[in-house]
C-alpha cells in the first residue's frame, strides 16, 4: 500500500483479492502486459487492480481468472462473490461528508485487524476517546468547521469504537506518552471523564494500555504517532499507518514494517507495565 491520497481507499478484502490475482498471474507465467492484452486494457490497469487502487469489475475478474487457468466453476464463483463483497461500501461510507478519503482505508483496516498496536504522543487514540474529548480534538483541528460537521465527526469516532466490543474483537495495545495525559483537552471535567474511560478500557481483556513517562527518557519513536495492524488473513501482511495534516501513508513492505515493530517492542519494554496503568491514571485524574 502507499499514500492513500493517490486513489480510492481500498477495503481489506479488495487488498486480499488483489494479492490473489497477482499470485495467479505469476503462477500462470503471464506479465502485466499479457493480462492487459486479455482484457484489452493497459498494463497499468492490471497493476492497479493488484494493488487495490481501483474497484474490481466483475467481468474483468472473471476473464482474468479464465486467462490465468482457473477453470473450476465453484472456485471461480467463490472468487467473484468475494469480489462483489469487496466492492460494497463499508458502513463508514455514510460519513463520507466528514471522512477524508485517505482515512477510509484506516477504518477498514481497523475493522478487520486481529491486533492493533499504536504509539500516540499527542492525544488519546480515537477508539478510546469520549464524545467530549473527541469534540474538543476535532474543534482544535477544524477551527472553521460548522457545529454540525463537528458532531458528525464525533458520531463517526463513536461508531468506530464498536470494534472493541464486537465478537472476535481485536487486541488493542497502545503506548501513550505522558504528554497526552498532561495536555488539557476540553477542560477539567472532560479530562476527568476521559481518564475514567481509559481506566475502564484498561480493565478490558482485549485492551493493553501502557504509559511512557517523561522519566523514561528518549525512545525510538519520538518523531510521531503510528499504528500497526495485523490480520487473521494469510495473504495480508502487517500494515503500518502514519499521517500528517494533509494525508495518510500506509506501509506494508517487510523492512519498513519491521522497523516500526522493533521500535514499538523497545518502547513497550521501556514504558510503564500495563498493570501499573490504573494507578498512573488515578494520579493524573487528581490533577484535574
Amino acid at each position: 500500500m502507499a499514500d492513500a491520497r493517490s486513489g480510492g481507499a481500498p477495503t481489506v478484502l479488495r487488498v486480499v483479492l488483489g494479492k490473489r490475482l497477482h499470485e495467479l498471474r505469476e503462477r500462470a507465467g503471464l506479465s502485466y502486459e499479457d493480462a492487459g492484452h486479455a482484457l484489452d486494457v493497459t498494463h497499468a490497469t492490471i497493476r492497479r487492480m493488484e494493488k487495490a487502487e481501483v474497484g474490481l469489475k466483475i467481468p474483468y475478474v472473471e476473464k482474468l481468472l479464465r486467462t490465468y487457468g482457473v477453470t473450476d466453476a465453484a472456485e471461480v464463483e467463490d472468487f467473484l462473490r468475494l469480489a462483489r463483497d469487496a466492492n460494497r461500501r463499508g458502513w463508514w461510507h455514510r460519513f463520507r461528508d466528514v471522512l477524508p478519503e485517505w482515512f477510509s482505508a484506516f477504518v477498514s483496516l481497523e475493522g478487520e485487524a486481529e491486533l492493533i498496536r499504536a504509539y500516540e504522543p499527542h492525544y488519546i487514540p480515537g477508539l478510546l476517546q469520549t464524545p467530549g474529548y473527541a469534540r474538543a480534538v476535532l474543534r482544535a483541528g477544524m477551527p472553521h468547521a460548522a457545529e454540525e460537521e463537528i458532531e458528525r465527526g464525533v458520531a463517526l469516532r463513536t461508531e468506530r469504537q464498536a470494534v472493541l466490543t464486537k465478537e472476535g474483537a481485536p487486541l488493542l495495545w497502545v503506548v501513550l506518552d505522558e504528554t497526552v495525559l498532561r495536555r488539557p483537552v476540553g477542560g477539567s471535567a472532560v479530562m476527568r471523564e476521559q481518564i475514567d474511560r481509559l481506566a475502564e478500557a484498561a480493565s478490558m481483556e482485549n485492551v493493553r494500555l501502557q504509559i511512557m513517562p517523561f522519566t523514561a527518557g528518549p525512545h525510538p519513536a519520538m518523531y510521531g504517532p503510528f499504528h500497526i495492524f495485523r490480520f487473521p488473513i494469510q495473504e495480508l501482511p502487517d500494515i503500518v499507518y502514519t499521517e500528517s495534516l494533509v494525508g495518510g501513508v500506509y506501509l506494508d513492505q517487510h523492512d519498513d514494517v519491521s522497523a516500526f515493530l522493533e521500535a514499538l517492542d523497545r518502547m513497550c519494554a521501556q514504558a510503564a507495565p500495563a498493570h501499573a496503568t490504573p494507578g498512573i491514571l488515578s494520579g493524573f485524574r487528581k490533577e484535574f
